[in-house]
């Protein structure tokens, strides 16, 4: 075991928090990175305002300052050409009521609608130019009839944003397919009405890289309609794949009970939940959703918790016991106290933080939205450099056209706007539904760097409750019969060991710390003249007999002098039982070890992390504790200001720290760490200090928290690589002639499609 030197304190330094508000503004119009940048980028020029804009959400998280109105933000976005509005507050649903259709989303109706209508009419355009073998005479002019309403109409989106950018002085990738196809198109009627294309029995050849051909012959009606076709296509997978990365997060939102039966003078009275009071009783039977976070008044039940928690099996709860809005009784009836509604639940609160991490940006989001800002213009250079150093080499117009179109429409940065954003959405709400909760993507690549993780004892590796660990007795002793006096007797008491002590009389001591074999006690008997000794134990009469429990009795028969050194030794806290002036037993009580400790220690060490257990215990009780889950490095006796020292000091030696706590007192160190996961199951101080959140108070979920926001990041980073590699490579390509036009678009959409594909990939993650 590695031991720590005593840590001199220090003060926390906290500054004054600035008088800034918050607001999140729906943006409309956006049709690819570089029109969030331009947003952000405007927003980001008002004096004292931040903002975010994410282009796969379509939102934008904005801090500015007093004297700033929102409406002033709004104006500033409209200005720069795009729509912009506050979300609209929750609507209540009613529980018979339907939940839309995926596919009843508005905007994908009409982009299948244009998309359908667009295809079928490119088709046969493509078709005819492609294979020579089906052009027929006058064929162009009915690729013409086909391919207009395709431009027109089917590319109207395009051509409108390209406009709208135009009259701002800003180019997105609307003005590369705008101009694009409207220089195919516009080149195909110069060639029809005024040159050789429209005589009858015209010929037209197809290659998938640029040709010499006579200019006023040439038509580009194909590049034109199926250009825009496959954009199309590519803009309604690429929307139709966002609805379903934020499926996690809206499958959340509606997880709650819609109706609860409250009780109002003696009768039940079903009432909306958003109509719920703290304070409010009601009651849910087996089968119901539980409405709100509160504590059972009434009744018994188990709860199933896996929808919020991806915990699959139910926990038993009782008079007392808190239960979480959302969660399911699947059990018998129980009458509920609200404690907390609205905004403050569970649910609401883990609901924030999915939309607040997925609204953020990642230090590479960034580099990548700088890059789209410029990459359009910059494109458009090099279409313009392109279509001049053809015509110079060559003198062929139809050569230098047809290369220059297809830089223009194999270069637009789709991919890169949605190589992060796609991918954070689905990881973030992947790890919703498993308990999971990522605040933000600058966490991801702190996962990434973490060397060591420090391990709260209380509460993270241990339950946090005494419980009765080992029962030892004198020869010729009942073991049953010990539990029985004692735990009748310390039933009486209010003390945790003497809790430990009758719970384990009643359920038993837990299967997988007992050393031998015994059955549960069950009901108890009575205790007359119950007596509590101060600082030495208690003592009464149960069953007939003068029992006493504590440190009442001289020496010891030798057996249990030495169970009970050698329990004093392992860290646990030994109790003497007898009866009749008679020493019978020993007990060993102890904060237990949750059954899954170890084997998250050991997932936690496979992922390349030093384990370091951290607790105020004495020493032995930690390396007790150590020894059991196989963590080799132990800091004990620490007192709770210190912990953030313990950090800091490791930090200093280099490492990387992720710490795992659950309490009030781990809350600093959580937020020093490089990386803080708080368990769910603790205090609001610790959940708000970390930077992931676990749900289930199991440490296993640390492990899969860890290799979930590494995934995720090398989901980005993945993404990023084929974005970057993809425009890289296609425009050269593209300027030496190397593409057809219609093959650039295809790819161009397909790339798009590729990221977000990639991206949902993160939904199969166990």
């Amino acid at each position: 075991m590695t031991s720590t030197a005593e840590i001199p304190a220090q003060p926390a330094i906290s500054a004054p928090a600035p008088d800034v508000s918050q607001v999140e503004l729906l943006i409309g119009g956006m049709t690819c990175a570089s029109c969030a940048a331009r947003v952000e980028k405007k927003l980001n020029r008002m004096d004292g305002v931040t903002a975010t804009v994410n282009y796969a959400t379509e939102k934008a998280r904005i801090s500015y300052p007093a004297g700033t109105e929102v409406a002033d933000l709004i104006a500033t976005v409209v200005q720069t050409g795009y729509t912009a509005e506050e979300p609209p507050p929750p609507q209540p649903v009613r529980e018979q009521e339907t939940p839309p259709a995926p596919d009843a989303d508005p905007e994908l109706a009409v982009l299948r609608h244009r998309l359908i209508v667009s295809a079928l009419l490119a088709l046969p355009v493509v078709l005819l130019a492609m294979v020579p073998s089906l052009q027929f005479d006058n064929w162009q002019w009915l690729s013409l009839t086909l391919a207009a309403p395709v431009v027109v109409w089917g590319g109207a989106p395009f051509h409108r944003a390209a406009w709208t950018n135009a009259r701002h002085a800003a180019a997105t990738m609307d003005t590369l397919v705008s101009i694009g196809t409207l220089a195919a198109f516009g080149w195909s009627l110069w060639a029809l009405f005024f040159g050789d294309a429209g005589m009858p029995g015209m010929r037209h050849g197809f290659g998938l890289t640029v040709s010499r051909a006579d200019g006023a012959s040439t038509i580009y009606l194909e590049v034109a309609a199926g250009v825009t076709a496959f954009i199309l296509l590519g803009r309604y997978l690429e929307v139709r794949s966002k609805r379903r990365a934020g499926a996690a997060l809206r499958a959340l939102m509606e997880l709650g009970a819609k109706d609860v039966a409250v009780l109002r003078h003696g009768r039940e009275i079903r009432i909306p939940v958003t109509d719920l009071a703290v304070g409010d009783r009601f009651v849910v039977r087996p089968g119901e959703k539980i409405a709100t976070d509160g504590t059972v008044v009434e009744g018994a039940s188990a709860v199933d918790a896996s929808m919020l928690t991806g915990e699959s099996v139910p926990v038993d709860v009782t008079a007392g016991d808190a239960v979480t809005g959302a969660t399911v009784n699947a059990g018998g009836r129980i009458v509920v106290e609200a404690t907390r509604v609205g905004a403050d639940t569970q649910l609401a609160r883990m609901a924030r933080l999915v939309e607040e991490a997925q609204t953020g940006k990642a230090e590479v989001q960034r580099l990548a939205d700088r890059i789209s800002g410029v990459f359009v213009p910059v494109v458009l250079v090099i279409a313009t450099a392109t279509f001049g150093a053809w015509l110079g080499a060559t003198g062929d117009a139809v050569a230098a056209f047809t290369a220059a179109v297809a830089v223009l429409i194999i270069a637009c940065p789709c991919a890169l706007g949605l190589a992060t954003p796609t991918a954070l959405m689905v990881g973030t709400g992947r790890g919703a539904q498993l308990g999971i909760l990522i605040k933000g993507p600058e966490v991801l690549e702190s996962t990434r760097r973490v060397d060591t993780v420090v391990l709260d004892k209380t509460g993270t590796v241990t339950t946090g409750r005494m419980t009765l660990q080992e029962v030892h007795v004198a020869e010729g002793t009942d073991e049953r019969q010990v539990l029985r006096l004692a735990g009748a007797l310390e039933h009486a008491s209010e003390h945790p060991v003497a809790r430990a002590v009758a719970a384990g009389a009643e359920m038993g001591v837990p299967p997988l710390e007992r050393s031998r074999e015994w059955g549960r006690v069950g009901e108890l008997p009575g205790v007359e003249r119950f007596e509590n000794v101060p600082g030495r134990g208690v003592r009464g009469y149960v069953a007939g007999h003068e029992v006493a429990v504590g440190r009442l009795f001289g020496e010891l028969p030798q057996e249990l002098a030495r169970a009970k050194e050698g329990a004093e030794r392992s860290g646990r806290t030994a109790v003497v039982v007898g009866w009749d002036g008679v020493a019978r037993g020993v007990l060993a009580v102890a904060d237990a070890v949750k059954g899954s400790s170890a084997e998250a220690v050991r997932e936690l060490r496979a992922l390349g992390l030093t384990p370091v257990l951290l607790t105020g215990d004495n020493r032995a009780v930690a390396e007790a504790v150590a020894d059991a889950v196989g963590v080799d490095e132990v800091i004990a006796e620490v007192l709770p200001e210190d912990k953030v020292d313990v950090v800091r000091r490791l930090q200093a030696e280099g490492r990387t720290v992720a710490m795992v706590g659950d309490g009030v007192n781990d809350a600093a160190a959580l937020a020093t760490a490089d990386l803080g996961l708080a368990m769910g199951t603790g205090t609001d101080a610790a959940i708000e200090a970390g930077d992931l959140t676990l749900v289930r108070g199991d440490l296993r979920v640390a492990a899969d928290a860890i290799r979930l926001s590494r995934r995720t990041l090398a989901t980005i980073k993945g993404n990023l690589v084929w974005a970057f590699g993809y425009n890289v490579a296609a425009l050269p390509l593209a300027a030496a002639g190397l593409l057809n036009p219609m093959i650039a678009g295809a790819t161009m959409a397909f790339s798009s499609v590729f990221v977000v594909t990639n991206s949902l990939r993160l939904r199969t993650f166990r």
